[in-house]
């Protein structure tokens, strides 16, 4: 292969292109760094543009309500595209600007939105673009570099859509083999709150705190609690799908990080919420429940407990998304 040329399947269309990956809820409190489902309503759009200028460089980041880093061996896009032009040998160099529309420090899944938008929009740049799941191993070094670990919770269904199981890495074998990552089905009326406080929640740090050893009698709990939550989203049983929706392991190490916690999750349960536990690292809670209707009952409780904690908060509610990321737009030339 020509040190100047990429192999033909891998030449590159001229132009720029941006995609919309959306925010995670991850864990989905029963599957602590196997389940994670996208949420639509807020997400991240990553532009992505190939020109003579070599490596790849972030020109601007907006939004994320926090320092994101324009160094591209730190940042979570640039990392994962940085990963994607050496494997696929891409000729040139590459531009990228990010547009942040997940709080970093969330639990939403924003490390992992900005690195799967950069392989999806560096994807429709490429002549004939690859399959979606051969971009998970290059999101995941992205994710790796904000995570400490190449955790696809966040990654898999930002990018692919659906309630997700995330097996491939858990069960050893290559990320994007086939039925590594599959969808989980959900009962069609089921809808999901997500309330985010203004708080920053490290994930590094909020994984720092976990013990590294469980009880037997709390590991095979958690491991009823995950069976029935499976089987109950295959049959459609609301009722044992709520009696098996508990985190009985992490959440108790990981709740004094979120003010209010254990009020916010009472007042879910009361208005008739499903579930509600952290949405990843946190300090985002998430709940599930049976209706349009109670899903705002419940977004209403959870926010006003949030703010008798004297926390600004935003929430949003909606389906469980089978739609992952996707380009949204497409031009010619260098991006001015």
């Amino acid at each position: 292969m020509s040190a100047k040329r990429a192999p033909a399947q891998h030449r590159l269309k001229s132009g720029w292109a941006r995609a919309f990956a959306p925010a995670t809820v991850s864990n989905v409190a029963v599957g602590f760094d196997l389940l994670g489902y996208p949420f639509g309503k807020v997400g991240d759009e990553v532009m992505v543009w190939s020109w003579d200028r070599p490596g790849v460089h972030v020109e601007q980041v907006r939004g994320g309500r926090c320092e994101v880093p324009l160094d591209a061996r730190r940042n979570t896009g640039a990392i994962a595209l940085a990963a994607m032009v050496r494997e696929l040998g891409l000729p040139g160099g590459f531009g990228i600007r990010i547009k942040k529309g997940i709080p970093m420090g969330s639990g939403m899944g924003g490390s992992a939105a900005s690195a799967v938008g950069a392989v999806v929009a560096l994807n429709a740049l490429l002549a004939k673009p690859l399959k979606p799941e051969a971009l998970i191993p290059f999101a995941l070094k992205g994710e790796a570099a904000a995570s400490g670990g190449q955790h696809a919770d966040n990654i898999v269904p930002s990018l692919l859509g659906g309630l997700r199981l995330c097996l491939g890495l858990a069960l050893g074998g290559a990320v994007d083999e086939a039925g590594a990552w599959p969808e989980v089905p959900v009962p069609a009326r089921v809808r999901s709150v997500l309330v985010h406080p203004e708080l920053v929640v490290e994930t590094r740090a909020a994984r720092a705190l976990l013990k590294p050893q469980i009880f037997l009698a709390e590991h095979v709990r958690q491991n009823a609690c995950m069976a029935g939550f499976l089987s109950a989203c295959a049959s459609g049983d609301l009722e044992l799908l709520s009696r098996s929706m508990m985190d009985l392991i992490v959440e108790p190490q990981r709740m004094a990080l979120i003010p209010g916690f254990e009020k916010v999750k009472q007042a879910a349960l009361a208005a008739g919420a499903l579930g509600c536990s952290i949405s990843g690292s946190g300090p985002s809670v998430f709940a599930w429940t049976p209706s349009d209707i109670v899903a705002s009952r419940v977004e209403r409780a959870m926010v006003a407990v949030f703010r008798e904690q004297g926390l600004a908060v935003e929430s949003w509610r909606g389906p469980i998304e089978r739609k992952g990321a996707r380009v949204i737009a497409r031009g010619r030339g260098v991006p001015k």
